[in-house]
């Protein structure tokens, strides 16, 4: 009934927010296009619209009202048809640096959902930087809050068309600094997936767990909106001073103190199941006791050196 709804106010949308008597303004139109009419039909992309248009209105619904409600089948069916891929710092900032096409299908050991096995790149893409809805929530949010990516076409032309005040075009350059620098605050990568934007990547979040609506709807409501980065934090214990930062920073709480910490003899140890492998530790450990390593079991991480090698039709 809700999402009904939703679509219902993106409908009407259409008809009032047409420019110059136009019903869709040229971007909404070249999206409808690229996703496809028998979709939009389906009312997936009039929904994508609603999501767009509205981002923080829409998020605001979902994070406060709808998550909460949601039980074990309609998490499921949120995660499925919207979630968000841990990145490190490293693959997120080749990401946004590609420079060439890359049309990938059937990617399931990446993105194991139906909606998002493809990856389409255009490089070099066009990117946007946009007001981050999940900290324009909050009170007291963390800053910058300008910190969200939109990647790609018809997305980029979109937001700058419909969020002129709070979106601005970048360059691949500007993407990689901002990249480093929230890494640098103790922020999560993650690249988005959305069934309407036609099952693609379309956004680089940087989020930060006091704030972002993803983590939240995953540590507090158990909606497993993010999949792991394809690696896991190793810590070694000989060069572990602990000090304690990657315990306060890590924003899955897959770090805990083991040992007594009033006579300080204490260690730092791993959940394995909670770390989603994001890096966020590593950047925190003053003496480098911590590292990222791989783990077939956490899936393949979305490395964009890698899929360039791989054959289209994969």
């Amino acid at each position: 009934m809700i999402w009904a709804a939703l679509v219902g106010a993106g409908l009407l949308g259409l008809w009032l927010f047409g420019e110059r008597g136009r019903l869709l303004r040229p971007s909404t139109w070249r999206m409808v296009r690229i996703s496809g009419w028998r979709r939009f039909l389906k009312l997936t992309t009039a929904h994508g619209y609603v999501y767009a248009r509205w981002t923080y209105q829409y998020v605001k619904l979902g994070s406060q009202i709808i998550a909460p409600l949601l039980g074990e089948q309609g998490k499921r069916w949120l995660a499925t048809h919207y979630h968000g891929k841990v990145l490190p710092t490293e693959l997120a900032q080749a990401l946004v640096t590609v420079q060439e096409d890359i049309p990938l299908h059937s990617l399931e050991q990446i993105v194991p959902f139906p909606v998002a096995r493809d990856l389409v790149l255009n490089g070099p893409p066009d990117i946007a930087l946009y007001e981050c809805p999940c900290r324009q929530l909050r009170a007291n949010p963390c800053t910058p809050t300008q910190v969200c990516m939109v990647v790609g076409q018809p997305f980029v032309d979109f937001m700058l068309e419909h969020h002129p005040r709070g979106a601005r075009r970048i360059t691949q350059a500007e993407a990689v600094e901002l990249l480093q620098a929230e890494h640098d605050r103790g922020h999560v990568h993650t690249a988005w997936f959305k069934d309407a934007a036609a099952g693609r990547f379309y956004a680089i979040c940087n989020c930060c767990s006091c704030c972002c609506g993803g983590i939240e709807a995953m540590m507090r409501h158990g909606i497993p909106m993010l999949i792991p980065s394809g690696y896991v934090s190793h810590i070694d214990p000989q060069r572990c001073s602990a000090c304690g930062r990657c315990v306060r920073g890590c924003p899955f709480g897959a770090l805990r103190w083991n040992g007594d910490t009033i006579q300080g003899d204490r260690t730092v140890i791993l959940n394995w199941e909670a770390c989603l492998g994001c890096g966020v530790c590593q950047a925190l450990c003053p003496s480098g006791a911590i590292s990222l390593l791989r783990d077939e079991a956490k899936g393949m991480p979305l490395d964009v050196r890698l899929l360039l090698s791989r054959s289209p039709t994969e």
